[in-house]
């Protein structure tokens, strides 16, 4: 499957003519990260002209990230889009160009353009109003100008396919019952409370005595809550487990899906933080700045786990529509759950606890929102 990125561009011009830059954000379309942002300050041109720069910009920092992959280009200039798109003409001389440019940077039958408000463009409007200051202080925009986590958390989200979802608020429709993920992290195994890495490149654990007692306990209160339809869990032992235990108490079959597994730390696994922080300082700095850094070994980044959880939240979604069906695995799938439903930038993995057999739950809506109900719901366990 065709991998898909958004472009966001935008450009201005402080006087139309007048001093004027373009910004431009690629983002991975299941997890809205950023992958990469270009700005320049362009001297005296129109906002028509810097819009279209932005969008050449952003079309060839895509294809050199993928040249095979579907792009969604997403703009609040209705004229770029509307060109660019083949409904209005391109009469103007200075845009034939520049919309010559854009239609070669990326194969046009990989492109479709989306307009958007400006009030969802604020990440590619930053960039180019910090291109123009810095043209304004007689410099050119450089990388670490930008400040791409301000604008993260605000960010509006996309789906694994690279849709826009639709904006926060509640709408008139009546969308119907959601499909309600209830995640259940498993019960401890032996490394759980020595907080070991343990992740789907180790040794594939069991429950402890612990751990089943905590499985014991989640069956119960999920029978007495009497809302769970159907029961499905990561591949790894220690969720299978879980999984049978509440299935067991419910009456229900359990059903596998692989892209629930746990993160694949490499050669930490089975170590402690501090061992790590012994053994590989370095590496684990580079993996706790950026989510597409993965762990020493060969390891799975977290940018990966993300493409992948959306997947498999897209298909259980889509499976259970209108239904509610627990999800039984590990602490990263479920952070990244909450995350993406949250909009959230991916800083945001290392600020939730999710303690052993804890539950959370999301709702996701038939027009594409999400609605965090639960997290990490101990009390059954007291």
């Amino acid at each position: 499957m065709a991998r898909t990125l958004i472009v966001e561009a935008d450009g201005g011009s402080r006087g139309n003519p007048g001093p004027a830059g373009y910004g431009a954000v690629v983002l991975d379309a299941a997890t809205g990260e950023p992958l990469a942002e270009a700005a320049e300050f362009l001297g005296t041109v129109t906002n028509n002209v810097a819009e279209y720069r932005g969008l050449v910009a952003g079309l060839r920092a895509a294809h050199a990230l993928d040249p095979a992959a579907r792009i969604r280009v997403r703009m609040d200039s209705k004229l770029v889009v509307e060109q660019m798109s083949g409904r209005w003409q391109i009469k103007h001389p200075d845009m034939k160009p520049l919309a010559a440019e854009a239609a070669a940077a990326h194969p046009a039958t990989l492109v479709s353009y989306e307009w958007i408000p400006r009030a969802r463009n604020k990440h590619a409007d930053r960039l180019a109003n910090e291109a123009m200051d810095a043209g304004r202080d007689g410099r050119q925009w450089r990388p670490e100008d930008s400040r791409a986590a301000l604008d993260a958390p605000a960010r509006t989200g996309t789906d694994a396919t690279g849709a826009a979802a639709p904006a926060a608020g509640w709408g008139n429709a009546d969308l119907g019952a959601p499909a309600t993920l209830v995640l259940l992290r498993h019960g401890e195994t032996a490394l759980t409370p020595q907080k070991r890495f343990s992740g789907s490149g180790g040794g594939d654990p069991e429950l402890s005595p612990a751990g089943l007692r905590q499985a014991e306990a989640a069956a119960a209160a999920l029978a007495a809550r009497g809302t769970i339809e159907a029961v499905v869990s990561s591949p790894l032992r220690r969720c299978r487990q879980t999984a049978a235990v509440v299935a067991d108490r419910l009456g229900l079959d359990v059903r596998v899906e692989d892209g629930l597994r746990e993160t694949d730390f490499g050669a930490w696994e089975g170590l402690t933080f501090g061992e790590v922080r012994e053994r590989y300082p370095d590496d684990l700095d580079a993996w706790l700045g950026s989510s597409r850094v993965a762990p020493t070994g060969g390891g799975e980044a977290f940018a990966t786990v993300a493409r992948r959880v959306a997947a498999a939240r897209d298909a259980l979604t889509a499976r259970y529509a209108g239904r509610t069906v627990l999800v039984v695995t590990h602490v990263t799938p479920i952070k990244t759950l909450v995350r993406l439903a949250l909009g959230a930038p991916p800083e945001a993995l290392y600020r939730m606890e999710l303690s052993a057999a804890s539950l959370s739950a999301v709702a996701y809506y038939a027009d594409g929102n999400a609605s965090l109900r639960l997290l990490n719901d101990t009390s059954h366990l007291r």
